[in-house]
């Protein structure tokens, strides 16, 4: 399925308080009982922040060259989720570059865990932004069965995605830290969809906030990761 041409034309009203609400009630669904509304990171965030110290030249590029890549995939999914809402000329061409971005993270971990491996991660992450496309046309089109089983999928992606990077590395990326980490990105994501598919824009921006701090963390445990297992790489 080519995401893009899908759902170039401009949403309607009716259409985007449908997905306004159809997000919110999979936000809902997907947080603990006590969670308040503001999205948090994992409460064991802080393994994901740990960084070898000090780093050598080697060491500080690559782990700059994560983040870039994972700021690139927030960024690029926020302007997707703008455009979309905007009905923007501009969205194709955004389009197009989140899903380049997915291809640009599966070759960063080439050169460590192997060509089939780094293009696993990109069908995984791009599955990951389809999936996204389905649910939005899903909540366009009001089929509630289409969006939950989208959501679904959705979710069970994240999990994929987790457990492929946690055992490419196991030593050093817990399954149970990057379920979280990547069920907190999806929880976040569809909060800043919703307020920005709503209209209420001050809290989208504040969304993107927790949205950016969270996946540098994630970028951080990625490159950690990396550096660890292969140290004589990083001389």
């Amino acid at each position: 399925m080519n995401p893009i041409p899908v759902i170039r034309r401009r949403v309607s009203a009716i259409a985007i308080l449908a997905l306004t609400a159809l997000l919110l009630v999979a936000l809902a669904a997907n947080r603990p009982a006590n969670a308040g509304d503001t999205p948090t990171a994992p409460a064991n965030a802080h393994e994901l922040i740990e960084l070898p110290a000090p780093m050598n030249d080697q060491q500080v590029a690559f782990h700059d060259q994560m983040r870039k890549l994972w700021e690139d995939h927030v960024t690029w999914t926020r302007l997707a989720i703008v455009t979309f809402a905007d009905g923007s000329a501009g969205f194709d061409a955004t389009a197009t570059r989140l899903l380049q971005n997915q291809v640009d993270i599966g070759d960063a971990i080439k050169p460590y865990f192997g060509d089939a491996a780094g293009a696993h991660l990109t069908s995984l992450l791009h599955d990951h932004i389809t999936i996204a496309v389905e649910i939005l046309q899903a909540a366009k089109a009001g089929d509630t069965n289409a969006f939950n089983d989208a959501k679904a999928r959705w979710y069970a992606n994240a999990n994929d995605i987790a457990d492929f990077l946690a055992a490419a590395n196991p030593r050093f990326w817990s399954q149970s830290v990057l379920r979280e980490a990547m069920t907190t990105h999806l929880d976040q994501t569809l909060t800043e969809a919703a307020h920005e598919l709503g209209g209420d824009y001050a809290a989208s921006v504040t969304d993107y906030e927790a949205v950016h701090l969270h996946i540098l963390a994630m970028a951080d445990l990625l490159s950690t990761g990396i550096i660890r297992l292969f140290p004589g790489q990083f001389h």
